[in-house]
């Protein structure tokens, strides 16, 4: 992955999801807790999501063809969308059923010590996985909070890795919760709970994952402060203005802009091209994702900056 993408988080995830989830199976095979079987499939879904977002960013670097002039780069964006559902349909659903199920027809925890274990030992490694996973957003995050950064950072495998490693650190201390008030109260039924809360929080990251990688998936445009620079940029020399700007991300590392912009009267048809070749320059040399740039020189009408023109 280029600088940034956040490989040492998604690979320090799934090696720690992978024996996280071997470990909860072993434990619920010992105990019968539905929270520990909740846990179980939440990291084996953890380890697939891993797996699908160093998937998709290996498919990703595939060159453009005629089919896909523009690359593959959004097959990122896909295989995120893909983990944001899986989230949803396999973890959130299946500890909402289980919880339901354990709270309806409750049974009581076995060697109860087995599950605290290894509960224990999960929250050791999921707190590892995520320290990475901050560790390698805090350059990227700059000032912003860390839901801003959530909310538009580009590039998903970050995101999408700090907020299921939030998500398993709270569905541990939840599952703990519900295994040890079920043995000091001698009543399974917060096993159950505790279940359905896992659940519930699982489907809550979900649904915020699906809300932005859709995004992404269908399109962004460069932020406020980098279409700014985009067109400080491109008004210099040979250009008066410019018209009106459309940007888009085609993948975390990959920007177009397409312009129209309005150059000094009578120029020469060889100065016209010269302006266009050097306003490129311009802008590549201080926004390099800015990697496709198109530009249509026209007559300045007085349309308005941003405005639709023809």
């Amino acid at each position: 992955m280029s600088t940034g993408s956040g490989t040492k988080a998604v690979v320090a995830a799934l090696g720690a999801n992978a024996g996280i989830a071997l470990a909860k199976f072993v434990a619920f095979v010992f105990t019968g807790s539905s929270a520990m079987l909740a846990e179980s499939v939440h990291s084996v879904v953890d380890t697939s999501n891993q797996g699908l977002l160093l998937w998709g960013h290996r498919t990703s670097r595939r060159r453009a063809n005629q089919a896909h002039p523009f690359g593959f780069g959004r097959e990122r964006y896909f295989y995120a969308f893909l983990v944001a559902v899986l989230l949803f349909t396999l973890g959130s659903a299946f500890g909402l059923y289980e919880g339901v199920h354990k709270i309806l027809d409750p049974h009581p925890i076995d060697s109860p010590l087995i599950a605290v274990a290894v509960l224990l030992i999960a929250l050791a490694l999921e707190s590892y996985s995520f320290r990475t996973a901050l560790r390698e957003s805090r350059p990227l995050r700059g000032d912003r909070t860390w839901w801003t950064f959530i909310r538009d950072a580009k590039t998903p495998e970050l995101p999408v890795v700090l907020l299921e490693d939030s998500g398993a650190l709270v569905g541990l201390a939840l599952a703990l919760s519900g295994v040890g008030l079920s043995v000091l109260t001698g009543n399974p039924v917060w096993d159950g709970i505790g279940t359905v809360g896992i659940g519930a929080l699982l489907g809550v990251i979900a649904v915020v994952l699906i809300v932005e990688t859709k995004s992404l998936l269908i399109g962004e445009g460069a932020g406020p402060e980098l279409l700014a620079a985009i067109v400080e940029e491109l008004a210099r020399g040979e250009v008066d203005r410019v018209i009106h700007i459309r940007t888009e991300y085609l993948s975390p590392d990959d920007l177009l802009v397409a312009a129209k912009i309005a150059l000094v009267a009578d120029l020469p048809l060889h100065k016209v091209a010269l302006a266009i070749d050097e306003a490129e320059q311009r802008v590549r040399a201080r926004v390099p994702l800015a990697k496709l740039i198109y530009l249509e020189p026209d007559l300045d009408r007085g349309v308005s900056f941003g405005a639709k023109a023809d």
